[in-house]
């Protein structure tokens, strides 16, 4: 067993290579092979696996939102969970969207939710109740909504 990336009792945003780097509430792992996503709070952090250099893909640790857009222009409520198809990757967002980040430009879409709910339905009209896990086959993605009891699909 060897630490990564991180250093244990050391809370914060830092980038950086093995223990220079720090992270606030890991929540979600996922990988390509080449590299790591983590889910730690209001960010997607890039972790190589061979160098074990973490870098911010998306989000803005600390700010709290529902924005669209480019690396830290994109914010995000509390991720959840994360789940990649080797070209993207797929965030369970607490406030109640499934997010889409485009790994080589780091562009985040929402592409479900922003409403609690439980109605089924395309793109925003979708609702959910606190989306809590995310999976793929590589061709939908499920999620586990945990305030409606209920498995969804995006197919």
């Amino acid at each position: 067993m060897t630490t990564l990336a991180g250093k244990a009792g050391t809370v914060g945003t830092a980038d950086g290579t093995g223990l220079a780097a720090s992270f606030t509430e890991l929540s979600g792992l996922t990988t390509d092979g080449t590299y790591l996503y983590v889910a730690d709070q209001q960010t997607v952090r890039k972790i190589s696996i061979s160098t074990g250099t973490v870098t911010t893909l998306a989000g803005t640790a600390g700010v709290y939102g529902w924005a669209d857009g480019i690396g830290t222009a994109a914010l995000f409520g509390r991720i959840s969970d994360i789940t990649t198809d080797g070209a993207n990757l797929y965030v369970a967002d607490s406030n109640n969207t499934i997010r889409k980040i485009v790994i080589a430009s780091g562009a985040v879409t929402t592409l479900a939710g922003g409403s609690t709910g439980s109605t089924d339905g395309v793109g925003v009209s979708a609702s959910f109740g606190y989306p809590s896990g995310i999976t793929t086959d590589g061709a939908s993605l499920f999620i586990t909504d945990t305030f409606n009891d209920t498995i969804r699909a995006i197919r």
